[in-house]
């Protein structure tokens, strides 16, 4: 049997366990259906239909027209559910008194049901066998149906952080599926404990609309066991890295972070730019440092819409990739500093809270803020960022809760707050 063949039966058996998703195959098995008209008929929210769906995998699709349809696959899933709900009702409506020999003919047939009826409970016994040994080895391999994923996260922590991970026992600790609607999109994120003999490992992933966007490898005890030696010079690690990633990943603007990463020929903490990437690097130390490449325009720095590696003592230890995900949704500033601090006091005057169960208001602030940053924002509900100033603002006095300072967040394109925050000393 082929992997693709595999993994199709082990979508079929998966779906047929959830109530769900065989009412789903059920229902498009009368005939296709929206997406909306699907969530009106099963009451359950839209996040959770998307997950439902994707689970189905290959026994569904989405036509031109929006609707889904079973596939050849999902037909065949659904004649195996009616197969097994579909029992025949045999009930005795007489009673016939048999001659002697029709006697000893039914009895025969009746040894021949039971023999038959034995071997079949072998087999079903056997298979439940068989079933419960692989449920078991799922449980006790739970990274592997991770790994198979498109073998995104083996592929990730081996090919691009070079960690060689056949010498570890790799177990899955947590794997969480959700859906973002402040950002509209699904989010993934995965956690694996690696140990061996000679180092103990926590990495986490996280992967967004199944593209990787996160990775984090924490050395609980010793270093990382590499599949090559890794170089001494911080800027070759880095350059290895991003052309394994490239490798890795095959989006196109990686070429030009890989090119202005290239220009470079000296380990130091710098800043170029190329186009609309600027890259900033940040040396800490022999084989410790930070390389950030993000989107810029019009003077301004989008840090969300970048890719930032991080190494520590020469390996891979983070690595987040934003530049696929986020968009440039304004790159004006018409606020300046100056004015997003009167804004933010302005606001402050009016603000009107409940502290434990104590409704306080007339806040007053001390002239000069804590500190006022600069960093994009994405609007609510929104991937596009935005200019946008943090402002952190000193009380007066301690307010109930402990409360002495206020953090005001306003677009720096509009003037608009955004976002409050009281915080306690």
């Amino acid at each position: 049997m082929s992997g693709s063949e595999e993994e199709i039966y082990s979508i079929m058996f998966a779906s047929l366990k959830h109530p769900v998703r065989r009412k789903i195959l059920r229902m498009l098995a009368d005939k296709p259906l929206t997406f909306t008209e699907m969530v009106a008929a099963l009451e359950v929210s839209t996040p959770n239909l998307t997950y439902h769906l994707e689970s189905l995998g290959e026994l569904v699709y989405k036509m031109d027209n929006g609707q889904y349809k079973l596939s050849s696959f999902g037909v065949t899933t659904v004649s195996a559910m009616k197969g097994v709900e579909e029992v025949p009702e045999i009930q005795s409506k007489y009673h016939l008194a048999l001659p002697l020999k029709w006697k000893a003919l039914f009895a025969a047939m009746l040894i021949c049901v039971v023999l038959l009826a034995s071997m079949s409970t072998l087999q079903y016994v056997a298979i439940t066998q068989l079933s419960s040994r692989q449920d078991l080895l799922r449980a006790q391999n739970q990274q592997l149906l991770a790994w198979s994923s498109t073998n995104k996260v083996a592929s990730l922590i081996r090919d691009v952080a070079q960690v060689d991970i056949s010498k570890y026992t790799v177990t899955l600790l947590s794997n969480t599926l959700e859906y973002r609607a402040d950002l509209g999109a699904n989010e993934e994120v995965l956690r694996y404990a690696l140990t061996s003999s000679e180092s103990n490992l926590d990495a986490i992933f996280r992967f967004r609309n199944n593209h990787f966007s996160r990775y984090q490898l924490n050395l609980i005890e010793s270093s990382p066991i590499y599949t090559g030696s890794p170089s001494n010079d911080l800027l070759e690690n880095a350059k290895v890295a991003l052309d394994r990633y490239k490798a890795y990943s095959g989006d196109e603007y990686l070429t030009g972070m890989s090119n202005l990463l290239n220009s470079l020929n000296k380990t130091e903490s710098t800043l170029v730019t190329q186009g609309n990437i600027k890259l900033r690097v940040t040396v800490t130390g022999a084989g410790s440092g930070e390389f950030l490449w993000m989107y810029t325009e019009n003077g301004v720095d989008f840090e969300p819409k970048g890719l930032r590696m991080t190494f520590e003592n020469h390996f891979l230890k983070e690595m987040t990739d934003g530049y696929f995900f986020f968009t440039v949704g304004s790159s004006s500033i018409d606020v300046s500093k100056e004015e997003a601090v009167a804004i933010a006091k302005s606001y402050v005057k009016t603000l009107s809270s409940s502290i434990n169960g104590t409704v306080i208001s007339g806040f007053s602030v001390l002239d000069e803020p804590v500190s006022v940053d600069f960093a994009p924002h994405p609007r609510p509900d929104s991937t596009g960022l935005v200019p946008y100033w943090y402002v952190v603002l000193r009380l007066d006095k301690v307010y109930v809760g402990n409360i002495n300072t206020i953090t005001v967040g306003i677009y720096a394109d509009t003037g608009q707050v955004a976002h409050i925050q009281l915080l306690s000393e």
